[in-house]
C-alpha cells in the first residue's frame, strides 16, 4: 500500500511554493511584521483569491469542499516561508469552530466571506475566564482573553465563555483588544476584553462549549504542527547549502564529520515529524477517532523537530546566525512561540500516554 499526496495535492503544494516564494520572502516577512497589523492586505487578498481561504469550508457554504490533507500541504509551505498572514487563526481556528459547531444559520451568515477571504476570524480560549449572562434575547460578556492570535485585527471573534463559545463581531460594543508584546514578531497575539459587552442569544454555538474546543484544537494543533515542520524543512535547508559554500581551513565545513552529523540528525527528524504530520492529517480528514493521538503526536514531535533544527542552524551557521539580520534568528522565535502557542510538547506528550493507556 502507497500513501502519498495525489497530483491535485502535489499540484497544490507547488502552487503554494511558487507563490510564497513570490509574495513570502524575507523582505516581505520584515515589512509584515514590522507593521501594526502584521500582514500585507494584498497578499491576504491573493489567499482568497486563490482559494485557499476556503479549503476546508464546504461547498454548500462557499468553500473549496476539500480538507486536512490539502490544509496540511498548504501549512507547511507557509511554514517553510514563514508567512505572516491571518491564515491560522481565520481557517484553522475561527472557521473551524464554525464548521464543527456552528448551526446552520451561523454557518450561512459567516462562512461564506470567510471562505472569500472577505472576513478574517479568531478563536479566544486561552489566558482569562469569560462569564455570561443572560439578559432578555442578549447575553453579557464579561472577562478576559489572553494570548488571541490576530486577535487585533480579527473582524470576527469566536470567544469561548463559561457557558460555550460565542460569535463576537470585532465592532461589538464595550469589547477592546489590543496587540501584546511577544517573542515572535511573525504572528501577532492579543488580548481581548468584553466589559459587559451584548450579543444575541443566537450567538453562540448550539452543544457542549468543552467538546467542542478540544476537537478544534486537536485539528489546530495538527496544522500548527504542519507549520513546525515546514520551518524545520527550512531550517535543514539553510543548514546544508551554507555547509556546502561556507569554507574554513581551505574546504567546506559540510565536509567536517561534526557538521555532517548534525546535518543528518536534522534530516531524521524532519522526515519523521512529516511521517506524523501527513498521518495525522489524514486522521482529521476522515474524522478517525485516532484524531487526539494523531494531534498530540503531531504536535509534540513537530515541536521538537523545529526547535532542535532552528537552534542546530543557528549554530552551524556561527557568527552570523546570532544577527537580527540572518533569517535563521526569525526561525528560531518562531519555533520557541509555536511550541508555546497551543500547549508546550511536554503536555502533549503527556496526553499521548494517557490516551494510550501508559499514564
Amino acid at each position: 500500500m502507497r500513501f502519498a499526496f495525489s497530483d491535485e495535492q502535489e499540484a497544490l503544494r507547488r502552487e503554494a511554493r511558487r507563490f510564497l516564494d513570490e509574495h513570502s520572502a524575507s523582505a516581505a516577512v520584515r515589512r509584515a511584521m514590522a507593521g501594526d497589523r502584521g500582514f500585507d492586505d494584498a497578499t491576504w487578498r491573493a489567499l482568497g483569491e486563490l482559494g485557499w481561504t476556503s479549503l476546508a469550508v464546504p461547498e454548500a457554504y462557499g468553500g473549496a469542499g476539500l480538507g486536512w490533507v490539502e490544509l496540511v500541504a498548504v501549512l507547511e509551505e507557509m511554514g517553510h516561508a514563514l508567512l505572516c498572514a491571518p491564515f491560522f487563526s481565520t481557517v484553522c481556528l475561527g472557521a473551524s469552530a464554525l464548521v464543527l459547531g456552528g448551526d446552520e444559520a451561523q454557518k450561512r451568515e459567516w462562512l461564506p466571506s470567510i471562505a472569500e477571504g472577505r472576513t478574517t476570524a479568531t478563536l479566544a480560549f486561552a489566558g482569562g475566564e469569560v462569564t455570561a449572562r443572560r439578559d432578555g434575547g442578549e447575553v453579557i460578556l464579561d472577562g478576559e482573553k489572553q494570548f488571541v492570535v490576530d486577535g487585533h485585527t480579527a473582524q470576527l471573534i469566536l470567544v469561548a465563555a463559561a457557558d460555550g463559545v460565542y460569535l463576537v463581531p470585532a465592532d461589538t460594543r464595550r469589547l477592546s483588544r489590543r496587540a501584546i508584546a511577544t517573542l515572535d514578531p511573525t504572528r501577532k497575539l492579543a488580548a481581548v476584553r468584553l466589559d459587559g459587552a451584548r450579543v444575541p442569544s443566537s450567538a453562540r454555538l448550539p452543544g457542549d462549549g468543552a467538546a467542542l474546543l478540544e476537537r478544534v484544537l486537536d485539528r489546530a494543533k495538527i496544522a500548527l504542527a504542519a507549520e513546525q515542520l515546514g520551518g524545520a524543512a527550512r531550517c535543514l535547508e539553510l543548514s546544508v547549502d551554507y555547509a556546502k559554500t561556507r569554507v574554513q581551513f581551505g574546504r567546506p565545513i559540510g565536509s567536517f564529520q561534526a557538521i555532517k552529523h548534525k546535518c543528518a540528525d536534522l534530516l531524521v527528524l524532519v522526515e519523521s515529524a512529516r511521517s506524523a504530520c501527513y498521518w495525522a492529517g489524514f486522521v482529521a480528514a476522515t474524522n478517525g477517532d485516532e484524531l487526539p493521538i494523531a494531534a498530540s503526536l503531531a504536535r509534540s514531535y513537530s515541536s521538537e523537530a523545529y526547535l532542535r533544527a532552528a537552534g542546530e542552524t543557528i549554530q552551524i551557521h556561527g557568527g552570523i546566525g546570532f544577527t537580527w539580520e540572518h533569517d535563521a534568528h526569525l526561525y528560531f522565535r518562531r519555533a520557541r512561540s509555536s511550541a508555546s502557542l497551543l500547549g508546550e510538547p511536554s503536555a502533549e506528550r503527556a496526553r499521548l500516554g494517557r490516551h494510550l493507556g501508559l499514564a
